[in-house]
């Protein structure tokens, strides 16, 4: 990954010379300059185009996984991985999981419980029941069902990410799904333990050692060695990405996730180390990574980028993270609370941090944000791995309309209705004459022969 060379000494966003050391690392904007609108629109307008030459790739590896199955999934999973891939070492076998239990410390096991737990008490109090009532002869309801299966894609390699396997297979866990399938890349036929362990603990079923845009094919068509699944969730890259919203109607998916994304709101009162520190777990994921701060304390704004600049010489992905906040990021410098809510409200971000003297007033004035931190000492790292709710959130904006990762996307809802007799006459001219309004006469046809 090319990270690029330090950014310090770019000139500011609108060509004027920056200040000193202070604000190098991201764009500093104030809500009183005249092009504060122009430069907001930039931050705020974080979505990016899938590449173009990944969607026909990836369209021609699930045309292939989806006529010639297995054949085509070991085929692309020899080239991309570098692991021969058969029927006989395919599936993860219990011994493997077995033998991943004793490569963990036992502060690695217990750091994975804890967080297990923590996440299942959480989502088990989403979890919806079939309900009903009955008003002048109509008997109304919902029937509550789970998904039959379910496929879970984890990515795999060097990285370890045990806790998207705990995220993503536990809320499908208490929703009651009929049967968790995993796949994930195993690059020269290295399987991660602590991802095994993990899938163990979620309450998976089946782990196939496949990965790409063909294991998602391989979820969505069906194989002889891959069941085919009702909905696919879980992260990847790029190719990844495309598959799944390729395969979209054929299946069910989470969402199409982008970068990660962080705004803190501060009164300037917590620590500027907390809110740098905050910015920096943002900005270590990749160069799209997207890192704001919103205070309407210049002082403490320039605190926190003397900060950043002083963390990031620590960090071993300093590269990555100087070019996200370089691009990415941005100290906003508003007039008051109240006009900092309105900002949040229009970038509509993936995690957000009220570290603020009252969060919880505050909030009430926040509507769009994936998930919400109260307070200074609440970091969104927290969230990330064990608080309970999940980390699969909403990015790019789309807070404004769509909700974190739950037990309700594992479940379905059906409609339950019966009439008796006296619904039939009293509410069947309604239904028979609305019917007719809309030249549907065979619809009213059916209730006036019951009306008789």
């Amino acid at each position: 990954m090319d990270v690029g060379a330090p950014l310090c000494g770019r000139p500011s966003i609108d060509g004027r010379p920056r200040r000193a050391a202070p604000t190098e690392n991201m764009r500093f904007l104030k809500t009183t300059d005249k092009n504060f609108e122009k430069q907001f629109l930039k931050i705020a307008d974080r979505g990016e185009a899938l590449a173009r030459g990944v969607e026909q790739t990836v369209r021609k590896i699930l045309a292939a996984v989806r006529r010639r199955g297995d054949k085509a999934l070991f085929q692309f999973t020899r080239r991309f991985d570098r692991f021969a891939v058969s029927v006989r070492n395919l599936e993860v076998k219990p011994r493997e999981v077995r033998a991943a239990y004793r490569t963990l410390s036992r502060e690695d096991l217990s750091a994975l419980k804890v967080a297990a737990r923590r996440i299942h008490d959480f989502h088990h109090r989403i979890g919806l029941k079939d309900w009903s009532y009955r008003k002048g002869g109509v008997s109304l309801g919902q029937k509550v069902t789970p998904l039959d299966r379910v496929g879970l894609y984890v990515p795999g390699g060097k990285a370890a990410y045990p806790s998207t396997v705990l995220m993503n297979a536990i809320p499908a866990s208490v929703a009651g799904v009929g049967e968790i399938v995993m796949v994930t890349p195993c690059p020269n036929g290295v399987l991660n333990p602590y991802v095994l362990v993990a899938s163990d603990l979620a309450g998976v079923d089946r782990i196939f050692k496949v990965g790409g845009a063909q294991a998602v094919g391989a979820l969505a068509y069906g194989t002889k060695s891959v069941p085919r699944v009702d909905k696919i969730v879980g992260p990847g890259n790029i190719f990844v990405a495309v598959a799944k919203r390729q395969v979209f109607g054929q299946v069910d998916i989470d969402m199409v996730a982008g970068p990660s994304e962080v705004v803190v709101v501060s009164d300037g009162r917590s620590n500027p180390a907390w809110a740098a520190a905050d910015l920096l777990s943002q900005a270590e994921h990749d160069e799209r990574a997207s890192a704001v701060l919103i205070t309407w304390s210049r002082t403490f704004a320039d605190a926190v980028n003397r900060e950043v600049e002083r963390i990031l010489k620590k960090l071993p992905r300093a590269g990555i993270a100087r070019r996200s906040l370089a691009d990415r990021g941005a100290v906003i410098v508003a007039r008051s609370a109240e006009e900092a809510a309105g900002l949040v409200n229009r970038l509509a971000p993936e995690h957000l941090e009220l570290a603020v003297k009252n969060p919880r007033g505050l909030l009430k004035k926040i509507r769009h944000a994936g998930a919400v931190f109260l307070g200074p000492l609440t970091t969104e790292s927290f969230g990330d791995y064990l608080a309970g709710p999940n980390h699969v959130l909403p990015t790019g904006g789309t807070a404004r309309f769509s909700s974190p990762l739950s037990t309700l996307d594992f479940l379905k809802f059906s409609s339950v209705i019966e009439c008796g007799p006296a619904a039939v006459k009293k509410l069947g001219p309604a239904v028979a004459h609305l019917a007719e309004l809309e030249g549907l006469h065979a619809h009213a046809l059916a209730m006036r022969l019951r009306m008789m």
